[in-house]
């Protein structure tokens, strides 16, 4: 099934899937270990927010740990893109139904209250 992805998703997603068969690593990318893998970076992004407050946080991810908080969210980017080309999923489509789906539960006349 090929898939309708940004000219520059779909780039992003075949450079990734190259590297990854030039080494021999797509037999480690079940839909499990993908999804397992997001979820490892995603607490190393989180670990650099720990024991700080919120704007601590703001001044050292946009200062002196801009670099770890950038290679943590790429790192989480390109397990999520590897896992949309495992399943076939168009991440871009599937970014803008989630946001319709949002607007459809979370009207913009609510007051701009937090959603539940």
């Amino acid at each position: 099934m090929a898939l309708s992805r940004s000219v520059e998703i779909n780039e992003l997603i075949d450079r990734l899937v190259k590297f990854r068969d030039e080494r021999n690593w797509a037999r480690f990318h079940t839909v499990k270990d993908l999804a397992l893998s997001v979820s490892i970076e995603a607490s190393e992004l989180l670990e650099l927010t720990q024991w700080k407050t919120s704007p601590d946080v703001e001044v050292l991810a946009k200062g002196p740990l801009r670099k770890e908080f950038t290679d943590e969210i790429a790192d989480v980017c390109i397990y999520l893109l590897l896992l949309c080309d495992k399943l076939a999923i168009d991440p871009v489509a599937a970014m803008h139904q989630k946001i319709e789906a949002n607007e459809l539960r979370f009207p913009k006349d609510e007051g701009g209250e937090r959603g539940t």
